[in-house]
């Protein structure tokens, strides 16, 4: 795991454990028996009632609406829409709680079948040229579906964290006392998500997050966003390797393709470190890079059937070449 991988693990993990913890301290969420939100710990209210009861004028209805709800609003949209355009589903890929439950389920899933999913028609390598080494054994089905039972159980108790008081909640499910209501949500919620993890986490990722779709529409506007480049000048070099950087994405993408191709990758990078350990004792540098700006339209272009002039610098040269020729535009 290089420094990038790491760290995109430091930040998934505590994003997780905020999902959790929010509601349980007031951080974020919508309270249904008090019809409003609680934003880090204060109740978050438009004063509609209070208009009603005639406590407000219009006038400060109107500017609850604006600084409470539009302004807020704008202010996230706002932020999603500029981060998506510079750097894609950066989101999903660094901090999405439902992401870190695919990426997870995917490790212990090929451990014990060799696939990233059930309805993927090869197994992987257990050996990859990248060092990947990974026995398949059948004895992890009983982790898989464990974890899958675990993870979708947590999701529809904190689900309804958000929704009702959460001492509330944890406090009649520590004790057996869940109402009717509660328990058949979490009965429900606890099976849908079961059914999810394990055959459809990939494909809610791609078409069934509004958000992730929304980041990838973005992204696709920009042809200048950060994306992942591959050297076509050394694409001779490709036939050497075992496709480990198409088997380290939990998307299941293939990272050398154009980007229409790549409309869901989450920015996790996990290909990019694969080709790095695959040169790990290779003079020559990785093929594939995160590319930006000029550098990325070599691949956001290429959707078009162009061959943009890509400047020398997007790729590291190979030790004793001519580092001011330009990469090839072919491939």
């Amino acid at each position: 795991m290089n420094k990038t991988q790491r760290q995109r693990l430091a930040w998934r993990t505590g994003f997780f454990v905020l999902f959790i913890l929010a509601p349980v301290f007031d951080l974020f969420r919508f309270d249904l028996e008090e019809n409003h939100f609680y934003l880090l710990t204060f109740p978050w209210t438009l004063g509609i009632d209070a208009f009603r009861n005639g406590e407000i004028s219009a006038l400060e209805m109107a500017l609850n609406m604006g600084l409470r709800f539009f302004l807020p609003l704008a202010l996230i949209v706002g932020t999603g829409v500029w981060v998506a355009w510079k750097w894609g589903r950066l989101y999903c890929g660094w901090l999405c709680p439902h992401f870190s439950v695919v990426e997870t389920i995917n490790h212990f899933m090929r451990k014990a079948s060799g696939k990233l999913s059930i309805w993927d028609r090869e197994a992987l390598p257990e050996d990859q040229a990248d060092g990947t080494h990974i026995h398949v054994e059948k004895k992890w089905w009983w982790v898989t579906g464990l974890l899958i039972t675990g993870f979708s159980f947590v999701w529809a108790v904190v689900l309804l964290t958000y929704l009702l008081p959460p001492r509330e909640i944890y406090y009649n499910l520590f004790h057996g006392e869940l109402t009717r209501n509660q328990a058949l949500f979490i009965g429900v919620a606890t099976f849908l998500f079961i059914i999810e993890f394990t055959a459809a986490r990939h494909l809610f990722c791609r078409f069934g997050c509004v958000i992730g779709l929304a980041q990838s529409l973005v992204w696709m506007g920009n042809k200048r966003a950060l994306v992942v480049g591959f050297d076509r000048a050394r694409i001779s070099q490709c036939t050497e390797c075992d496709a480990s950087c198409e088997h380290a994405c939990p998307m299941r993408l293939k990272p050398r393709s154009i980007k229409r191709k790549m409309f869901t990758c989450t920015q996790c990078m996990q290909c990019v470190q694969a080709c790095e350990k695959v040169h790990t004792d290779d003079p020559r540098p990785p093929l594939l890079h995160m590319l930006q700006g000029q550098c990325a339209l070599d691949v956001s272009l290429r959707d078009f059937g162009l061959k943009p002039e890509i400047p020398a610098d997007c790729f590291p040269p190979i030790a004793g070449t001519n580092s001011d020729s330009p990469s090839s535009n072919g491939g």
